[in-house]
């Protein structure tokens, strides 16, 4: 059995604890390391606690990551055991690499790139700096884990040639979990159309566009904002929105028990990003594009993203041109019950396969890079 020691940067996170869970079930002996951003919990994982960071506080937690080697340094034994080191975000990969050469390990040394943060395609001397230390930590990795394609063609392709050997793992539903039935057959809706903003609620533009939607068209749609604002980027969240009352904001969700009721709620979902619209924003490909797929919600994106040519490219959904603050009230508007039925009976006949992940895909990966010769 191979032992994994994952290093997260939050385990708050429900991603993360989902990956570690989603390790578990390959059959591997897992140990996690991890930061978090709120208090220390117990967890139901075997897991050494690193401290807390802070969001978007850079600063901070370089320094966490210098009082994470004492810590991780105490535990080099364990460390120099392990078969695989599994790092979620660069300031993971980079503790992950060190404590791989603390403890003298023969480790493998998998990073996950989450997110292409904008300071990686800055043009000045920052971005440059950063690419350099990002350089010198992938010539130490077997695999780069990315969950959309545009992560290669438009970064590591370009800014880092031939030096990642990427694999694609989408945000697809983990497996092993009960999410209940799909709704293949739809119960007739009436009222207005009802529009879903789900997840990490981080980006003002589609703040933005949903609320001017909600004045434009008043009654007839109504709008349901669920999950976590991200107040370093949004902090005025709650004074904009209780202005509208077509726009009803339900906090976070138990994952995944409360998915069916958060999707089952609404016609549609938004899924356009534009949090670092130059680069990470188009590149991704969110969550909930494979969970409100499964629930047969379709989804809306700009069409000049990977998330809209992904829509576009499967024939699921509405895709939009800009500019949005006109695209959108216009689609809307032409919508009626007929089209949205049609939508969702397209999800509801597509394979489930296409949002929830295959049961073996990261025991495949475990097993490609272990039977790799060398570090």
């Amino acid at each position: 059995m191979a032992e994994l020691i994952f290093f997260g940067h939050d385990a708050h996170d429900a991603a993360v604890q989902r990956r570690i869970k989603a390790f578990e079930q390959t059959g591997a002996s897992v140990r996690a390391f991890t930061m978090r951003r709120g208090p220390a919990f117990a967890t139901p994982w075997i897991n050494v606690d690193l401290g807390e960071t802070h969001d978007a506080a850079f600063g901070q937690r370089i320094g966490a990551l210098l009082r994470a080697q004492p810590i991780l340094r105490a535990r080099r034994e364990a460390l120099k055991r392990a078969d695989v080191f599994y790092a979620r975000n660069l300031d993971m990969l980079a503790l992950a690499a060190w404590a791989r050469g603390m403890s003298g390990s023969r480790a493998k040394l998998i990073y996950e790139c989450l997110d292409v943060h904008r300071f990686m395609t800055r043009s000045d001397q920052l971005g440059a700096a950063m690419r350099f230390v990002e350089r010198r930590l992938l010539a130490g990795a077997a695999r780069v884990v990315v969950s959309s394609p545009a992560f290669v063609r438009e970064y590591f392709d370009v800014h880092q040639p031939g030096r990642a050997s990427t694999v694609l793992i989408e945000n697809r539903l983990p497996p092993a979990y009960d999410y209940g039935p799909r709704p293949i057959e739809a119960a007739e809706r009436h009222g207005p159309i009802r529009i879903g903003w789900f997840g990490n609620l981080r980006c003002r533009r589609s703040l933005d566009l949903l609320l001017a939607l909600a004045a434009r068209l008043g009654e007839r749609v109504a709008l349901s904002f669920r999950g976590a604002p991200a107040r370093t980027e949004i902090a005025d969240f709650e004074a904009r929105v209780a202005a509208y009352p077509n726009v009803t904001v339900g906090g976070r969700y138990a994952w995944p028990q409360g998915l069916a009721s958060i999707y089952g709620d609404v016609d549609l979902v938004w899924a356009g990003d534009f949090h670092d619209p130059g680069a990470n924003s188009k590149w991704l490909l969110p969550n909930r594009l494979y969970e409100g797929g499964y629930y047969c919600a379709p989804p809306i994106a700009p069409a000049d993203s990977e998330t809209g040519r992904w829509i576009e490219r499967h024939g699921f959904g509405f895709t939009l041109a800009e500019p949005l603050e006109e695209t959108l009230p216009a689609l809307v508007e032409s919508l009626n019950r007929e089209r949205i039925a049609a939508a969702r009976a397209k999800l509801a006949q597509a394979p489930e396969s296409l949002f929830v992940q295959p049961a073996d895909e990261l025991k495949q990966l475990l097993n490609a890079v272990l039977a790799e010769e060398g570090p």
